[in-house]
């Protein structure tokens, strides 16, 4: 249940990975679906231990030069956004906010197995967030959710304390599908 009203005190981050080929299905023609897009950043969101989240905290501007995050957020729309949606609850001016979500997402290892897809594989959830941890030692298996839609895999979840270490996450969601569909980059 979201939360507002200004600058809020929050417990963790959030960030949420989106496995760009399945939005990429939809979407083709989206800044971020470059040929061989995995893992794309959708964003670094406050949370809170009992499960709330704040967001549109305040009406603060983004950042003066957002072409200089590009390289996390290629499409303008979605870093404002995530800007006004969950940055101005963050407490951080909109570069630190940004820079802390490129670092976040950079700390990030994308596990080869999903990099080298030929063909769509299916797998259990934990079998895949095995995969995430195996390339990310720093993550334990209960720092991670995955999220799917029909069964396809559509985000890899880290929770993150305000130094950006993996911790537990507490009370997110994370998918109840028995296989998960993932198709190739």
């Amino acid at each position: 249940m979201p939360q507002s009203s200004g600058p809020q005190k929050f417990d963790y981050y959030l960030l949420n990975l989106s496995w760009s080929p399945e939005f990429c299905y939809s979407h083709r023609n989206a800044p971020e679906c470059g040929k061989g897009a995995t893992f794309v950043l959708h964003g670094l969101w406050p949370q809170n231990a009992d499960g709330t989240y704040p967001q549109n905290c305040s009406d603060a501007p983004g950042p003066s030069d957002p072409s200089q995050y590009s390289d996390i957020y290629p499409d303008p729309g979605l870093l404002e956004h995530e800007w006004r949606t969950h940055g101005t609850c963050s407490g951080l001016s909109p570069d630190a906010f940004f820079a802390t979500a490129r670092a976040a997402f950079r700390s990030f290892t994308v596990p080869p197995k999903l990099t080298q897809l030929n063909t769509q594989i299916s797998l259990p959830p934990n079998q895949i967030l095995s995969l995430v941890t195996e390339s990310n030692p720093a993550m334990g298996a209960g720092s991670l959710a995955l999220s799917c839609g029909n069964n396809y895999l559509t985000a890899v979840e880290v929770c993150l304390d305000k130094q950006l270490h993996p911790m537990a996450c507490g009370r997110v969601r994370s998918c109840r599908a028995n296989t998960v569909r993932i198709p190739p980059p």
